[in-house]
């Protein structure tokens, strides 16, 4: 019988249910449940990069101690994952709606560039919370 890893086992978890999340935050606020995208767009409540990490490092501390080198490892990785999503990414989403407007506004021929939204940091924080609890219960539901 084929036994997933639980390490994958929260990757996967965090990714869908986060993404699911976020879908259904969109479809309250809006009251329609067409917005599909939220299903595979970067940005929004909750940060599935954020969650999806946080899930990783939470099973990785509990499965093989925080003292571990692995977890030193996705401990790291999901830092800079957390720190990009806030800082890179959300920097170079704004920059790219101001050379929409920008393209807009002169226009321009210019075909327009998409832009990739980032998280704020309480989206990168709710990410992280509910990672960590991912990370517990796919933990204690794989001992």
């Amino acid at each position: 019988m084929l036994q997933l890893s639980p390490y994958f086992i929260a990757i996967i978890a965090g990714w869908l249910i986060a993404q699911g999340v976020k879908y259904i935050i969109v479809a309250v606020k809006t009251r329609h449940f067409d917005h599909l995208r939220q299903l595979y767009l970067s940005g929004n409540m909750p940060s599935a990069h954020s969650t999806t990490v946080a899930a990783l490092a939470m099973v990785t501390g509990l499965k093989d101690g925080l003292e571990s080198g692995l977890f030193g490892l996705t401990a790291l990785f999901a830092a800079i994952v957390m720190y990009d999503a806030m800082m890179v990414r959300r920097s170079s989403g704004e920059q790219g709606k101001a050379l929409q407007q920008l393209i807009k506004e002169v226009k321009s021929d210019i075909p327009l560039p998409r832009a990739a939204k980032g998280h704020t940091p309480l989206e990168v924080l709710a990410g992280a919370v509910l990672g960590g609890a991912i990370g517990l219960v796919v933990f204690l539901a794989t001992r």
